[in-house]
C-alpha cells in the first residue's frame, strides 16, 4: 500500500487511479558497465611491458672474500652486540664453566646430552609454558656469521622453538671451524636445507625503543653466552 500526500490535487488522484487499474510495475536496476577493476589494469599494463629478454642474475661470487679471520671477527661483532664467548676444548669444560659462573641450583634445560650432569634433558615434550622458570638453555647451533655475531639454529637443535627465548639466559655451542665470513654464505648454506623453523640468534635480546635507551632482555634472554669449541 502507497501513501500519497496531496490527494485532493487532481493529478494525484489520475495517477493513484492509474497505479490502481494497471499495478505498480516493477523498475528494473540499470546493468553495470563491466569495469576492469584498478588492480586488474596494473597486472595487464604488467603483462603488456615483460622485458624482451630474461637478464641474467648478477655475479656475488666476490662476496665473502673480505680479508679477516672468521673467529677474530665473531668474537668482536659479538661482543659489541651484548653477547659474550668463551673459547673450550670440549662439553666437560663448558660444565666447568656453567658450575662457576651459573646458578646451577636454578632450572637449566639442554638438548645436548653431554651436558646431561647439569641440566636437564627430558624436557622436550612438555608443555611450552611450563619453561617459564627455565635459567639458562643451553643449545647447540649449526655455524655462526662473522660479520653479524649470529647463530643459525632449527628446531631440531631447539627442543622447543621456545627455547631460546623463553630462559634468563642463553648458551649457544658453535665449533669455530663452523664459522662462516657473511650473510650471503650463510643463505648459501641453508638454501636447501629442510627445517619447519629457524632464526638467527645475534647477542642476547636488545631493545632501544624505549626512551631511545639500549634495554637488554626485553623480549627474551638477558645474556648470550657462545661456547666456541676447538
Amino acid at each position: 500500500m502507497a501513501l500519497i500526500l496531496g490527494t485532493n490535487n487532481a493529478n494525484c488522484q489520475r495517477r493513484l487511479r492509474h497505479l490502481s487499474e494497471n499495478g505498480i510495475k516493477k523498475i528494473q536496476p540499470h546493468q553495470k558497465k563491466k569495469t576492469m577493476s584498478s588492480k586488474a589494469n596494473i597486472l595487464e599494463k604488467i603483462k603488456q611491458n615483460q622485458p624482451l629478454s630474461i637478464s641474467a642474475l648478477p655475479d656475488l661470487s666476490f662476496l665473502g672474500l673480505e680479508n679477516y679471520e672468521n673467529l677474530d671477527k665473531y668474537k668482536s661483532v659479538l661482543q659489541s652486540i651484548g653477547g659474550d664467548f668463551v673459547e673450550v676444548a670440549d662439553y666437560d669444560a663448558i660444565i666447568e664453566f656453567i658450575k662457576k659462573n651459573y646458578n646451577t641450583e636454578k632450572r637449566i634445560i639442554t638438548t645436548l646430552p653431554e651436558l646431561s650432569q647439569i641440566a636437564a634433558t627430558d624436557w622436550k615434550n612438555d608443555n611450552p609454558h611450563s619453561l617459564k622458570d627455565v635459567e639458562l638453555t643451553i643449545v647447540k647451533a649449526h655455524f655462526g656469521v662473522a660479520e653479524t655475531g649470529a647463530l643459525w639454529v632449527t628446531d631440531d637443535l631447539l627442543g622447543q622453538r621456545v627455547a631460546a627465548f623463553i630462559p634468563q639466559y642463553l648458551a649457544v655451542v658453535v665449533h669455530k671451524n663452523e664459522l662462516v665470513t657473511t650473510m650471503h654464505q650463510a643463505y648459501d648454506r641453508i638454501g636447501n636445507q629442510e627445517y619447519n623453523f629457524g632464526t638467527f640468534i645475534a647477542g642476547p635480546s636488545k631493545t632501544a625503543d624505549i626512551e631511545q635507551s639500549l634495554v637488554l632482555g626485553a623480549h627474551g634472554a638477558r645474556g648470550l653466552m657462545v661456547f666456541i669449541m676447538a
